[in-house]
């Protein structure tokens, strides 16, 4: 399957090419039709991988090599189908498709080296393309002062993240005699100090952390995606962070998972991931916008997962490896399911902005203006999101507190008390996040707005949302038999089959269906039967006459606009409850005509604040500012100034010299 994934690297390279030329129609389709082949590679060579594949490039006089192992061809797999169907749509702003196309080709190339190389200097390149492509694909679509101040801070925190990568890769290979192949990194983890491990263990969780999303890093996600589109919300939020979670695990599972410190360090990534899941969440429930809702959710989802991973540290420093693999699988797994349900409900954004000229969550009955297979789609993707049966996000969050649950298997009180605290933190992350996708779904969509006249969502997004929503249902139901596909992953890097082990039969089981079960296979069979019960209820009630009556609106007639639920009422109650952490801010400006009295215009706008950017990117911004202001006299063209410069610039040298 090499050679399937060659003919990837050139479909997108041709298309990067076109589209750099202007030709975005055919650049779009080879990208696309790229992202499809890719997804074909992913399947056909699991569960076992696929062998090494050769580009015709070079770095360092060596030729770049790749070799995908079974997890990265899985959340490549899962994260290329919402790309494909994003790249195939393009963005919905048209005069940006040839810059953003290239954007995409270039995030896409990234990805794939990140999923496949095997040396310090392929992947470094390979990173900053990925974030590259993602900042061009963002200021493609919007060159206004705010998209550019938004990119600036995206890729000034994934720049912090890079140099973070860069030192630990330079301690890893310096341990390794020098080299930087990756198998050198692996086979010299054991001789590295506890402090060492720590120090490269805390550097990757910077650097990948940065485009993951963990804290403090995640407030950088709303301003970058909120001035793009869902198009490229879904490639950010699908096969990019698929590529950055697996650059983490196998930092953590790979390279530092033998030797000592690993017990401390599983806690500090369950402590973050469980912390940076929470304000995820709760910020997520008080976004208006889609793109800025979906966002927060991304770094949600990102961090459960990595508190997920952070248990299967734990339970590898206990001597627990099964339970090290469990926890390690439904780290992949809730990402895969992640990844299709949020390219759905991003896609279903863009097919809002295209019918009203807006990412705003309101009530405008967009359902009732589409077709049924949209509503399909988009309600499977909602309900997986929100961690509701039958949908795959229903069961990968069940995975996920089985595996907390097991903590009582590690014998110090601080390992069980990490879990325990990690379940209540998760816990009240799942809470939040269903309240925020009934109001996105309930408002959003399902909403029903005045009865004005505005254009349909197009056959595309109907058509792409569809395929995902039943993706999203499909990855779950077939569970039983796809789960199989990480067999090898696990063996090779745990030593035991936690996969195969994840299903008795028809039944998804954490290791073992005496400590509990759940089978979505059978729930999609049981839940159509238990609805003939209502459904009977329901022609009964024909018999009977139905009085509909308005609902009381003060004595006066109902007014629709006036009557709505708004994201901003949905959310207030929660907004309130949790102020010591959103610390709102309300602000109204009038606006008067000729005679100040009367009021001519009213703007009223809310917002919540940041927790990290005035107390931490806030004095560092302005640190940089003054350090350039006073670097700025070094363009002043006082040629007396220079000479004095140089003038220093020797008698350093030759003091350093002469001693």
């Amino acid at each position: 399957m090499p050679e399937l994934l060659r003919v990837v690297f050139w479909l997108w390279t041709a298309g990067l090419l076109l589209a750099l030329l202007r030709a975005s129609a055919v650049a779009r389709w080879l990208i696309a039709l790229g992202a499809a082949v890719g997804i074909w590679a992913a399947i056909a060579a699991l569960p076992l991988g696929a062998g090494w594949l050769t580009l015709p490039i070079s770095l360092a006089g060596q030729a770049v090599r790749l070799h995908y192992s079974p997890e990265a061809l899985w959340l490549m797999g899962f994260g290329l189908l919402p790309a494909a169907l994003a790249v195939a749509l393009g963005t919905p702003i048209r005069h940006a498709r040839p810059a953003w196309l290239f954007g995409a080709a270039l995030s896409l190339l990234g990805t794939l080296g990140i999923f496949g190389v095997q040396d310090a200097y392929s992947f470094l390149i390979s990173w900053e393309l990925m974030s590259l492509g993602g900042a061009i694909m963002i200021l493609a679509e919007s060159t206004s002062i705010e998209a550019g101040r938004a990119t600036l801070q995206m890729l000034a925190l994934l720049e912090v993240g890079t140099v973070a990568i860069l030192l630990a890769l330079l301690l890893l290979a310096r341990h390794a005699g020098g080299a930087v192949a990756f198998a050198g990194f692996a086979f010299s983890a054991h001789t590295l100090s506890t402090g060492t491990r720590m120090a490269i263990g805390l550097l990757m969780m910077i650097g990948f952390g940065a485009k993951l999303g963990l804290l403090p890093f995640y407030e950088w996600f709303p301003h970058a995606y909120g001035n793009g589109s869902g198009a490229t919300g879904a490639i950010l939020s699908g096969v990019i962070l698929n590529a950055a979670f697996f650059a983490l695990s196998r930092t953590l599972v790979d390279w530092l998972a033998l030797g000592g410190g690993l017990f401390v360090l599983g806690i500090l990534v369950t402590a973050i991931g469980t912390l940076t899941a929470i304000l995820g969440a709760l910020y997520a429930f008080q976004q208006d916008d889609w793109r800025r809702l979906l966002a927060f959710s991304t770094a949600e989802n990102a961090a459960v997962a990595v508190t997920t991973l952070g248990a299967s540290l734990l339970f590898r420093a206990a001597g627990e490896t099964a339970l090290a693999g469990l926890a390690w699988t439904v780290a992949v797994l809730h990402l895969s399911g992640h990844a299709l349900a949020k390219g759905g409900l991003f896609l279903s954004a863009d097919g809002v902005y295209v019918a009203g000229g807006t990412y705003r969550i309101a009530q405008r009955g967009w359902l009732r203006r589409t077709s049924l297979i949209f509503g399909i789609g988009a309600l499977f993707a909602t309900m997986s999101l929100a961690a509701m049966p039958p949908q795959i996000g229903f069961v990968t969050e069940w995975f996920t507190f089985q595996t907390v649950f097991q903590g009582f298997h590690l014998g110090t009180v601080a390992g069980r008390l990490t879990l325990a605290l990690a379940g209540a933190g998760l816990a009240l992350t799942a809470a939040v996040a269903l309240a925020t996708f009934v109001k996105a779904f309930g408002i959003g969509l399902l909403g029903d707005g005045p009865k004005t006249r505005t254009a349909r969502l197009g056959r595309g997004y109907d058509a792409a949302v569809f395929i995902l929503g039943i993706a999203v249902l499909g990855s779950a139901v077939g569970m039983p038999i796809w789960l199989h596909g990480l067999a090898e992953a696990n063996v090779a890097q745990f030593g035991v089959d936690a996969a195969r082990a994840m299903t008795t039969g028809w039944l998804l089981v954490p290791l073992t269906a005496k400590f509990a079960f759940i089978s979505p296979s059978l729930l999609v069979i049981v839940m159509p039967l238990l609805a003939i019960v209502p459904l009977l209820l329901l022609l009964n009630g024909r018999r009977h006459a139905v009085r509909r009556a308005p609902v009381w609106y003060g004595g006066m007639q109902e007014d629709p606009n006036r009557s709505a639920t708004t994201a901003l009422t949905f959310s207030n109650a929660m907004r309130t409850f949790y102020s010591f952490i959103y610390r709102p801010t309300l602000d109204t400006a009038r606006e008067h005509r000729a005679v100040s009295y009367f009021v001519h215009k009213l703007d009223f706008e809310h917002s919540v604040a940041d927790v990290f950017g005035p107390a931490l990117f806030a004095p560092i911004r302005r640190a940089v500012w003054r350090l350039a202001g006073w670097l700025r006299a070094l363009q002043s063209g006082d040629m007396n100034l220079y000479l004095g410069l140089i003038g220093i610039l020797l008698i350093v040298i030759l003091a350093l010299t002469l001693r």
